[in-house]
This record gives C-alpha cells, sequence and structure tokens, in this order.
C-alpha cells in the first residue's frame, strides 16, 4: 500500500470520528441499539462500553496530538481491557471468513481511539467508508512524502469534505529530506534503488506516527504483490513497528480487506459512491510517490507500476516489510541472529542512518575499546541490518540519538554480521543483535545494556546513570 509522510517531531494522528455521532444511529449497518448520551462529566455511554474524550486521556503521547479534531474519538475504557493479552493468530483464524465491515467493527470496538486508519490516496478509500458504516468514530492519518501526484493531493481534500473529517498528515523530516537530496539529487534511487529514500520519507515518519498508536488499520490485499503479500492475514502482531507500550508486540496491526481481490474493492467503491483519486481512470491502479508510479498495462498486474525498474517480487516500500518471506532475507534463528548469505554480509539496506550515529568501521571501534581515557563517553549499537530485531529500535535509536546531540556524548553504530561477527563476538560482548554498549568516558571497559527494552527513555535512563 502507498502511502504518504511529516517533519514535526512529533508525528500527528489524531483524526477524528467519521460523523455526527447520531449516525450511529441510522446507518442500516448498525451494531449498537442504545443511545449515545453525553454526561456533564464528559463520559460517554456507548452501548455497555465506558468512553472518555481524547483531551481526558492523561497516558496519551505526546507524539499524537489531534489538533484539527471536530468530534472526539472516544476511548473505550472496558473492566480491565488494558490487561487483556488477546491470541491474535486465533483471533485471524477465527475472523478469516468474516467480512471487511465485521472485521473494521472488532478492530474498532477493541481499541477505541488508539487505533488509526492508514490512507494512501488509492483504492484504500474503501476503509474509510467501511469504519463510517460501522457507526463508530474513527480516526484516519496519512503520510505525506513531499512527492505525490497533485492528482492525490485533491483527492485529499475530496476525501475530507466527504466523510466530513480531517486527515492526520504526517511529514519528513526536512533536514533528513535536504540532506539526501543535496547529496545524491532528486531521482538518486533510479540509479541505487527507492529504498533510502522511502526511508526518510515514509518508513521514519510512519514508525513516529504509529509510537502513538495500539493498533493501524491497512488496506492490505493478498491479491496486491504476490511476492509479499499473499499470506498477509486480517489481524496480526505487527512484525515491524512499536505502539506507544514500546517492545516487539506492541502494536497490532488490522488488514480488514486482506482476503478481498480487486475487482470486488471496486464493486464495492461503485456500489456506495464511494470517491476515488482520477489516476485511476489514466491507468494507475497502485499509487505512490509521483517518480515512482506509472500505469500499468491491460494484464500487467497492479504492483508493475510501483518501482517498475526494481525486482518484481519484492516490491516493498518498507511500510510492510514484516511481509517479506524468509528466503528473501538472511534465515533468522531463535535469538534474532543470522545466517548470513554465501559472502557473508547481507546485501540489504543499512540501518541507523540518522545524521547524528556515527558509523564506526573496525578500526574505528577498536581504537575506542583501547582508550583508557576518552574524550567522550559512547553509546554504540552492534547491529546486522538484516535482523527484524535491529530494525524495531531503529526508530528509538535515532530519536536518542537526536536527543543526545550536543550533549557531549557520542552515538555510534557497528555492523557486526558477517565477516565481523567473530571478531565482535570476541572482542566486543556480541551476543545476539542489538547489542548496546557504553564507553565511558575515563573507563576501559565497556558496558553492556543489560534489557531488552529498547525505547527512548529505557535507553536514556541507561546512559544518564553511566555517564
Amino acid at each position: 500500500m502507498a502511502l504518504a509522510a511529516s517533519s514535526s517531531s512529533s508525528a500527528i494522528l489524531g483524526s477524528v470520528g467519521s460523523h455526527d455521532l447520531n449516525a450511529a444511529k441510522i446507518s442500516s449497518f448498525q451494531r449498537l441499539n442504545q443511545p449515545v448520551i453525553l454526561s456533564a462529566s464528559s463520559n460517554v455511554i456507548h452501548g455497555q462500553s465506558w468512553m472518555k474524550p481524547i483531551s481526558a486521556d492523561p497516558k496519551r503521547s505526546h507524539a499524537m496530538i489531534p489538533f484539527a479534531a471536530t468530534v472526539a474519538a472516544p476511548e473505550v475504557l472496558g473492566k480491565g481491557e488494558s490487561e487483556v493479552v488477546e491470541d491474535y493468530d486465533k483471533l485471524a483464524k477465527d475472523l478469516e471468513s468474516a467480512s471487511p465491515l465485521e472485521i473494521m467493527d472488532k478492530a474498532l470496538q477493541n481499541f477505541g481511539n488508539d487505533i488509526a486508519i492508514a490512507f494512501s490516496g488509492a483504492e484504500d478509500v474503501v476503509l474509510i467508508e467501511y469504519a463510517r458504516l460501522t457507526g463508530r468514530p474513527f480516526r484516519v492519518f496519512s503520510l505525506d512524502t513531499g512527492r505525490l501526484n497533485p492528482e492525490t493531493y485533491a483527492f485529499f481534500d475530496t476525501v475530507e469534505k466527504h466523510y466530513g473529517i480531517h486527515i492526520e498528515y504526517v511529514f519528513p523530516d526536512s533536514v533528513e529530506v535536504q540532506a539526501l537530496v543535496r547529496n545524491k539529487g532528486l531521482f538518486s534511487f533510479y540509479e541505487d534503488g527507492h529504498q533510502e529514500c522511502c526511508r526518510i520519507r515514509k518508513v521514519r515518519p510512519l514508525r513516529k506516527a504509529l509510537k502513538g498508536l495500539r493498533a493501524w488499520i491497512t488496506g492490505q490485499r493478498k491479491d496486491q504483490s504476490p511476492g509479499t503479500r499473499a499470506e498477509i492475514p486480517v489481524v496480526q502482531v505487527d512484525p515491524t513497528f512499536e505502539g506507544m507500550d514500546s517492545g516487539v508486540g506492541s502494536l497490532v496491526k488490522w488488514n480488514p480487506v486482506a482476503n478481498v481481490d480487486s475487482m470486488d474493492i471496486w464493486n464495492f467503491l461503485r456500489a456506495m459512491n464511494v470517491p476515488v483519486n482520477s489516476l485511476h481512470s489514466q491507468g494507475y491502479v497502485s499509487i505512490g510517490c509521483e517518480p515512482c508510479t506509472r500505469p500499468v498495462l491491460p494484464g500487467q498486474h497492479e504492483r508493475e507500476g510501483r518501482w517498475w525498474w526494481e525486482d518484481s517480487k519484492a516490491k516493498e516500500c518498507g511500510l510492510h516489510k514484516g511481509n517479506i518471506k524468509q528466503e528473501q532475507v538472511p534465515e533468522l534463528n531463535g535469538n534474532g541472529n543470522g545466517a548470513a548469505h554465501k559472502n557473508g554480509n547481507a546485501a540489504v539496506t543499512d540501518i541507523f542512518n540518522s545524521q547524528n550515529v556515527v558509523s564506526l568501521s573496525r578500526t574505528g571501534i577498536g581504537n575506542l575499546t583501547k582508550l583508557e581515557n576518552r574524550a567522550d563517553p559512547w553509546l554504540v549499537v552492534l547491529y546486522a541490518p538484516w535482523c527484524r530485531f535491529c530494525q524495531a529500535m531503529e526508530g528509538s535509536y535515532d530519536e536518542l540519538a537526536e536527543k543526545l546531540a550536543g550533549s557531549g556524548i557520542k552515538v555510534g553504530k557497528f555492523r557486526a554480521d558477517g565477516e565481523q561477527k567473530k571478531f565482535a563476538q570476541q572482542e566486543l560482548q556480541l551476543g545476539s543483535f542489538p547489542t548496546i554498549l557504553f564507553f565511558p568516558k575515563h573507563s576501559p571497559n565497556p558496558i553492556k545494556y543489560p534489557s531488552e527494552k529498547r525505547d527512548v527513555d529505557s535507553l536514556t535512563a541507561f546512559v544518564n546513570a553511566l555517564q
């Protein structure tokens, strides 16, 4: 699914109820028979569940500021709900034959104010229509990469007016975009692949946005990309990104139309008189950024219009890189270490590419370990770019590096897989990826971070205790 991208250090995701709350009583698809009552204390009775408005939530992440909400999307306060651990593999099987409307209703019911629809400006407008039909409040966000077609921007405006909502736009970091364009030009992706540009304009902004949620809703379908999406479930624990509680497993990903094919999507959109992007009438099917999207010819698969100069079997921008099948990446064993490719060093896109993170060579980190009196303390991650646990902490590590910039603490990375792995195991305490080391200012021995919590607050506490 193509999405759009934001540069504010806070990812803004606060969208809104799809329409007046009374619409829940009007929809022919209504699931609730009781009226909505607003009490003087701003609590809401919605069927059997207690709700409260977004502004009343003291736990809300500062990364999510609902600046444009016209209807406060309520948060479900079911008894003990936050303590219940759902078996999402079982839920996915139970919902395998469910309709998209039923799946959407389940998602919105379970997560209330802590879930949002990711809208790309393409046929995933169907998600907004299904959300409207549930009669429940919902939120919508979109990544604005700054390189979308004019028709897509016009479509965003049309959708907002049609549904009476405010889409919350998320943008890439302007400094990162500027550095990429100045160093490599506007169209470097035609020469060295789209991953770097997508990471800056889409993946990192999305990562920040999702840190303010417990779940998100995507328009992925199995028929969109046989090489990467053929096995996606209707609901899953997100294998790539983290939610507001941080850590692996803290974010749930819903794919309500996973089992619906393209023809049925379009039949539904036409039947419901839903507005669509005008690019579709020009031969565009899968729509992303303007330089990387083109119309497809009759008989071509829709993903052939995306990044057409690259391998057709792995066309993902990074938003859904958890879809990549095992044989397409270095094999992982149980503890996250990898069996390297034939040359011992996987040819995959590098990570931790923030301007605040110093890339250390073997000589550089070797010299660092020999210094007994360092001019500055260092925090260094030993990583492998193919490791899913390293990928999951990329956002928090980059954010920490930005936070520590100018503090006198240097933040670095050392790629420790392949030919460097044995050295890292013998000299740098590498156990599994990622391994995080702190090199104090006046001590020769690095200190290994002992926890599996890799969120910014935990890493900051570790650094502050040792500097």
